[in-house]
């Protein structure tokens, strides 16, 4: 499967000031598999190293932190031998070796022609518990995500991608639109799990897709006693555990006391940072003004938590898949907006932006609101049939924004202000 990190690789391993690369992501997003796809297509050879359960690896280095002793080592270890600039590095699961990402520094420092990535699964939750072994300013830093839309669509029906960018480019009606339509219900059912979507091309069959599902949500629920207690282990469970309730309410603010009755945010805000730096979920603040900076106007005691994955919260909320499926779904009101706006809030994360919501004294809400450069744009989400917008026109009418987007299952167009953009052409919406 092509996904769009490859070029980003390539971009990196091209600069003139490369550093080591720190790939961060969910578990089972595609991280190794990317990597080592780049590797191979790119280098003379890949060396790759995982320091999962391998002590005699992590050994190497407890000594100094000195790189050609380490490298020579590295050398004696895997049995191939490793180039300077011909030879790619992989650091796999680096967060169970403090040491080698320490040792990163000091390979930017005094031997910067040695290609290395490190990526983890864990590791943005190990590094909020293990600040002092990060090597601060002497890497860079990317981050991976689920199969997106336009990834699914590229393996999918790759011939309509020209086709999408032209309607939202243009406003015009898209004749494939009911054919887009039945994909975008596919990828809510699949989501974006790369070996979810591997099997679902290859069989068509949701049984299995299923179990690809449950078998990773299995996998959540243990990374959680990774660089934990056991007391914020039970916590980080219970919040991760509420989140299909959180999303299926009217009002879709993160609310502890959906966690228990005398559940208090000074007891479970750890476990909601601690699913945020796994990537596990993606936290939407509310934002107090539609103006540039939004990042000035935040409210951080306010915000949405969202899964990483839409097809893994409709396994962890028990939906049917043929409900997903059908075009004419029986999925309850609140069930369907979850489903739609966690969809929406992957596909803008995605795209680089980084979603806020707004709200004006609790009568009126705009689901998302992105700073695209010097405009800021609401983009409201309409799961049903009726698109009539009152928050929508609330926010026009106090910011006066240059147009809106309207993100539903209806077809292209533009009218008095707002542009329709159907949800599986949301990848169109970029940053600049």
């Amino acid at each position: 499967m092509k996904r769009s990190i490859e070029p980003k690789l390539l971009d990196w391993k091209n600069s003139k000031g490369r550093k080591p690369l720190l790939l961060v992501g969910a578990r089972q997003v595609g991280k190794s598999h990317s990597v080592i796809e780049f590797g191979r297509a790119n280098y003379a050879n890949i060396v790759v190293f995982n320091f999962e359960g391998n002590e005699t690896l992590r050994k190497i280095f407890d000594m100094d932190l000195d790189p050609e002793r380490i490298v020579t080592e590295l050398e004696g270890f895997s049995s191939q031998t490793i180039v300077p600039q011909e030879t790619l590095v992989f650091f796999d699961e680096i967060q169970a070796c403090g040491r080698a990402m320490t040792s990163l520094k000091y390979f930017y420092e005094q031997c910067p022609d040695y290609h290395i990535i490190a990526a983890g699964s864990l590791l943005g939750s190990y590094l909020v518990r293990e600040p002092t072994s990060f090597p601060v300013g002497k890497v860079n830093i990317l981050t991976m995500y689920p199969v997106t839309f336009l990834e699914f669509l590229t393996e999918m029906n790759p011939a309509a991608i020209p086709l999408i960018k032209e309607a939202f480019e243009k406003n015009v009606q898209l004749t494939l639109h009911d054919k887009m339509l039945e994909l975008y219900r596919m990828y809510l059912f699949t989501g974006g799990m790369p070996e979810a979507v591997a099997i679902w091309k290859d069989r068509r069959d949701p049984v299995f897709v299923s179990m690809v599902h449950q078998d990773i949500l299995t996998m959540y629920i243990g990374d959680m006693g990774k660089y934990s207690s056991p007391a914020d282990q039970v916590k980080t469970r219970a919040v991760y555990n509420s989140l299909p309730a959180q999303l299926a309410k009217e009002n879709k603010k993160f609310q502890y006391s959906v966690i228990g009755s005398r559940a208090r945010a000074a007891d479970y805000e750890a476990g909601v940072d601690w699913l945020e730096s796994a990537g596990i979920a993606l936290r939407c603040r509310k934002t107090g003004a539609g103006e540039i900076p939004l990042a000035s106007n935040v409210d951080l005691t306010s915000y949405k938590i969202y899964m990483n994955d839409v097809g893994l919260l409709n396994a962890k909320s028990s939906v049917p898949p043929i409900t997903i499926l059908s075009e004419r779904s029986n999925i309850s009101g609140g069930a369907k907006g979850a489903m739609a706006e966690n969809y929406v809030m992957q596909e803008l994360t995605a795209n680089g932006l980084e979603p806020y919501y707004w709200e004006s004294n609790g009568k009126a809400e705009i689901d998302f609101v992105v700073q695209m450069n010097d405009k800021v744009i609401p983009i409201e989400v309409k799961a049903a049939d009726n698109v009539k917008a009152k928050s929508l026109q609330e926010f026009v009418k106090k910011y006066s924004p240059e147009y809106s987007i309207r993100a539903s299952a209806k077809n292209f167009g533009f009218d008095n202000g707002i542009k329709s953009v159907p949800f599986y052409a949301l990848w169109c919406i970029q940053p600049t």
